[in-house]
């Protein structure tokens, strides 16, 4: 127990103290949202891991989904490196970072309203942004406290209220800066923790080819004793297919996580990034999805007569060695509280910037009529940032809310998040990038399909697995934009071309 609060207590401190050291930075909006966009790759790279993965990577989708699939859940990772991160990064990587500096776009509802021509955009686009991170955040508080709760033995209430404090000092103090040099320690504890913890417990179930040998030797739940669970593509390959579509895809539609590329260095750092990345994802999702595969080695907790998915993880460490216990508790502290600050700031800033303080900004090649004194200007500058401040802690208290009396599994309440999210972004976002066809009606009929196909299926007691529901959303996105930018009016010829000149250098 000492070497677990002696540790822990280290690593808190540093996370304090690197918003103590980056806080003359995040003074300005650009600063405090953008790190004044001068990130390095480095930094970049491991932000977008850390806000990729987190607790609910680590204790709820690899237990519930290595329970499901056995080895073959492995997949999701693989997938998550290749589509969730090299392509992210491939295509979106270059094209974000000069449209939004191009157009001053700040966040992903700034980039609607500015790139559509349509404030209208900008305001439903922050306000599904900041309803749907919601559940997805309290699904992080809930991973974290699960495991914590099982390290340290304290009751899972207060230390989700602690998390939701310490993420807040760091977030508050230093801004984006903050949360990027936190993230990169972090990274860090994630790539070390996660080699060690497979290792650890593949031993202690004889090595690989023992544990592999006693995962083929498992019925089916259909009670087939065909060894599904040791095999390539598992018992059910479509629905591992969908969780696939859902952890991969859904990152490009994501604020928080689009929101890195617009902070980055330059076109050299966005190429180096790309590698880091990736390999990073490879190690953290692929090693997190690869040990929750053997979870049914492990005797399941039974609540009500159904597995409790998210106590899986967390039982399959219990009985190691108290030092590596402490590792993985800081491993997960490290994902959680990464992910936490980048949701947090996402959403303090979108709806700063997009709700309450919604600048008319002039176009590439227009000129503002009239000026703002540069001492009016900075004041604003500096309220804008205090109220991010104050939305930071308004943000948090209602996921806290939520994280204290979770209605569904940690999957779930991803789920919901990333398929109302991506399915609304994920298309119009892209695509606006790349086509200039792309018209102001599409991106409604898109904001419509993602949201109301995910709010439909809640409300009817979800039918269709939120998994599936949200992999539905963000592909069918495609065709909806598609199809509504063929058939509705277009944006004006001249000011389209003059976004995309940003390309031409």
């Amino acid at each position: 127990m000492v070497i677990k609060v002696l540790l822990t207590i280290i690593f808190l401190v540093v996370m304090v103290g690197v918003g103590l050291y980056s806080r003359k930075q995040a003074s300005s909006v650009d600063g405090f949202v953008l790190g004044g966009r001068s990130v390095g790759p480095w930094l970049t790279a491991f932000a977008f891991g850390t806000s990729y993965f987190s607790a609910v990577v680590f204790v709820g989708y690899a237990g519930q989904f290595g329970w499901k699939y056995g080895l073959s859940s492995t997949w999701i990772g693989v997938g998550n490196a290749v589509i969730g991160s090299l392509l992210a990064w491939l295509v979106l990587g270059r094209r974000t970072k000069l449209m939004t500096q191009h157009i001053e776009s700040r966040t992903m509802p700034d980039f609607f309203g500015t790139r559509f021509q349509s404030q209208g955009l900008r305001v439903v686009a922050s306000v599904i942004a900041f309803v749907f991170l919601i559940p997805y955040t309290a699904g992080v508080y809930k991973g974290i406290s699960t495991l914590f709760e099982m390290g340290f033995g304290i009751p899972y209430e207060y230390c989700v209220v602690i998390m939701a404090i310490l993420t807040a000092v760091y977030v508050i103090l230093g801004g984006y800066k903050a949360t990027a040099m936190n993230d990169f320690i972090q990274g860090i504890i994630m790539l070390f923790g996660i080699v060690t913890v497979i290792a650890v417990v593949l031993n202690a179930q004889g090595g690989l080819t023992a544990a592999v040998d006693k995962l083929a030797a498992l019925p089916a739940d259909t009670g087939d004793g065909n060894g599904c669970f040791a095999t390539w593509f598992g018992p059910d390959p479509w629905g591992l297919l969908g969780v696939v579509v859902l952890t991969s895809l859904g990152t490009w539609g994501l604020p928080q996580m689009v929101g890195k590329f617009y902070s980055i260095t330059d076109e050299s750092a966005i190429r180096r990034g790309t590698i880091i990345s990736t390999v990073f994802a490879f190690i953290v999702a692929g090693g997190c999805y690869f040990l929750g595969g053997f979870g049914r080695l492990y005797e399941p907790v039974v609540v009500n007569g159904k597995i409790a998915f998210d106590s899986i993880v967390p039982a399959m460490l219990v009985t190691l060695p108290d030092a590596i216990i402490a590792l993985v508790v800081l491993l997960v502290l490290s994902a959680s509280m990464s992910t936490l600050a980048s949701l947090v700031l996402t959403s303090s800033s979108t709806m700063t910037l997009d709700l309450i303080y919604r600048d008319k900004k002039a176009m590439p090649g227009e000129v503002e009529e009239g000026t703002i004194d540069d001492i009016v200007s900075e004041r604003i500058e500096r309220r804008k940032v205090v109220v991010m401040r104050v939305l930071i802690v308004f943000f948090i208290a209602i996921s806290l809310l939520i994280a204290l009396n979770p209605p569904t599994f940690i999957a779930q309440l991803m789920g919901i998040s990333w398929g109302a999210l991506a399915g609304a972004f994920l298309a119009p976002f892209m695509l606006g990038l790349y086509w200039r066809g792309v018209t102001t009606a599409s991106v409604w009929a898109c904001f419509v399909w993602g949201v109301g196909i995910t709010v439909v299926n809640m409300l009817l007691g979800n039918p269709i697995n939120p998994i599936n529901c949200g992999a539905i959303a963000m592909v069918g996105g495609f065709p909806v934009v598609w199809i509504v930018s063929l058939l509705s009016p277009k944006l004006n010829k001249g000011l389209v071309d003059q976004i995309f000149r940003c390309y031409e250098a």
